[in-house]
């Protein structure tokens, strides 16, 4: 006996309601792994990003809530990712992260701190009603993409670079620590030097300094040359100072003669008696 169409389309329309039970209930969705090569992803799109350590046991109670809240990224068009910081030290560096877990949600370039409850109805919640809208965003001097967080980044990664070659001298090589930290001292202070030798060099190339020749003294061929508006003035103030000096000549002139008349008659004076006698 063939089975009756409305049977058939009764089993077609359960089956498709069991398919569709589990989305639902949220779609199986993975975590994503973000790098310091592929940060830049989280720059597009809606993301909710965890930060957080192996060894952190705050961070493994949240293990289980944040993979469930993963399984409904797909309906609410939201990518769940997380980030290692042992492994990852330049974006630790970059967001600036001073306690695990830290979670943070982007939106369109924009970061956002989340500081919530965390348990997946909390997240769902955050995400599909938008209450991300009430947190202020971080500037764009603390963003992951400015020059000051991209310089936080070079020096942690820098930090965790010194770190290995700690470890690498004193356990690989043998060294004492007191040797490994006079090699670190060492290779700071050339370091330093050839970085001062560099910026020297630019600067020389960028603002090269005048070198002031001394002036020569004026030979005595040009002597002549040069005096002879000095002579004509000495010249000039000479024949000034004689006409001057006539001028207050015959200016006194009749005054000395009549001193000198009455010195002269002085001088002779009245005779003497015997001499009139």
């Amino acid at each position: 006996m063939a089975p009756s169409p409305r049977l058939v389309v009764s089993l077609a329309i359960l089956a498709v309601l069991l398919g569709g039970a589990p989305g639902a209930l949220g779609r199986r969705g993975d975590v994503r792994v973000i790098t310091d090569e592929s940060w830049r992803e989280l720059l597009e799109g809606e993301w909710m990003i965890e930060f957080y350590a192996p060894w952190c046991p705050a961070c493994q109670n949240l293990q289980p809530e944040w993979e469930s809240f993963a399984e409904w990224g797909e309906d609410l068009e939201v990518n769940v990712a997380k980030v290692d910081v042992t492994e990852q030290p330049g974006l630790s560096g970059r967001f600036v992260i001073t306690a695990l877990p830290t979670i943070y949600h982007c939106k369109d370039g924009e970061f956002r701190r989340y500081q919530g409850p965390r348990t997946k109805k909390d997240f769902i919640n955050f995400i599909s009603e938008k209450e991300w809208k009430s947190i202020e965003p971080l500037s764009s001097w603390f963003g992951p993409g400015s020059i000051l967080m991209s310089s936080m980044s070079a020096l942690f990664q820098l930090s965790m670079w010194i770190r290995t070659c700690h470890s690498y001298f004193v356990e690989g090589l043998g060294l004492p620590v007191w040797g490994s930290y006079a090699v670190f001292a060492l290779a700071t202070l050339l370091s330093g030097l050839f970085l001062g030798l560099c910026m020297i060099f630019l600067a020389d190339c960028l603002c090269p300094s005048k070198k002031r020749r001394p002036q020569p003294y004026p030979s005595k061929k040009l002597l002549p040359e040069s005096s002879q508006p000095l002579k004509k003035v000495e010249e000039e103030h000479e024949t000034e100072e004689e006409d001057v000096s006539e001028e207050e000549a015959e200016r006194r002139g009749p005054s000395t003669d009549l001193a000198q008349g009455a010195i002269r008659q002085r001088s002779v004076g009245p005779l003497p008696a015997t001499e009139k006698s």
